[in-house]
């Protein structure tokens, strides 16, 4: 399940039958514990995020745990910005920038990208933003984390909140070999449980859908041993400053 942590009222809601994952966040305040199915809908949670503060949180989880998905809920429902480090990637990498060519490289071998690329990246989209955000996907590491804290110390804008996604590697393993992407929007479906309507077209635009060059079984595993090195400290660090519980 979820486990969602704010600083609100006490009060628990459990809906339904569905498939279920693990929500973590925190805030700086007095906190409540909040358990909530994976299908409840945002809508009827809306109250219970509405602090007076913008949002600033970050969602951690192995690669096709499924923050995309779990960031388009929470955007869609509650108008926030939603920054996708995978997106913000592919972009710079189609639009053939400098930094978007030294990625390229990097993630055609399903290696991760030096953090003064992805650093510079997330600077420059954090500051086209006035107000709430989320961040999928980033930071990947202590080095990254400690980046984006110095950024948002510098404007007295904290992170208020962590989630961490926990699911299970094989079930990860077959969302990815089933996985396909319209780049343009980061929208994402799977073929067994998320399909779109015409197979390979986007139900928006009627676009191309793309399978990601490293959505095969023998990158899947290279990029988790990775993640399991880099991030799985980052949990210990975001612990120890209070955001993770």
């Amino acid at each position: 399940m979820f486990r969602y942590t704010q600083s609100l009222n006490s009060r628990r809601a459990v809906l339904g039958q569905a498939q279920k994952q693990r929500w973590q966040s925190s805030s700086s305040a007095t906190e409540t514990a909040v358990e909530v199915d994976d299908q409840v809908q945002l809508p009827q949670l809306r109250s219970l995020t509405r602090t007076g503060t913008p949002l600033r949180m970050l969602i951690l989880g192995a690669p096709g745990a499924g923050k995309g998905t779990q960031s388009s809920r929470v955007r869609e429902s509650f108008g926030i910005t939603a920054i996708s480090s995978g997106d913000v990637l592919r972009r710079n990498i189609a639009e053939q920038t400098v930094a978007g060519q030294k990625a390229a490289a990097a993630v055609a071998s399903g290696l991760l990208v030096s953090d003064d690329i992805i650093v510079d990246l997330i600077r420059n989209e954090l500051g086209k933003i006035t107000g709430s955000w989320l961040l999928d996907g980033f930071p990947r590491n202590i080095a990254q984390a400690q980046a984006l804290d110095t950024m948002l110390e510098a404007n007295n804008q904290p992170l208020n909140a962590v989630v961490n996604l926990r699911v299970s590697e094989s079930v990860i393993l077959q969302r990815i070999v089933e996985r396909y992407v319209h780049v343009p929007s980061g929208r994402v479906y799977n073929l067994t449980y998320n399909p779109p309507k015409t197979p390979g077209v986007d139900d928006v635009t009627g676009e191309r859908l793309e399978h990601r060059p490293d959505d095969n079984p023998e990158s899947f595993r290279r990029r988790l041993e990775q993640y399991h090195k880099l991030t799985e400290p980052l949990l210990e660090y975001y612990d120890k400053s209070g955001v993770l519980t």
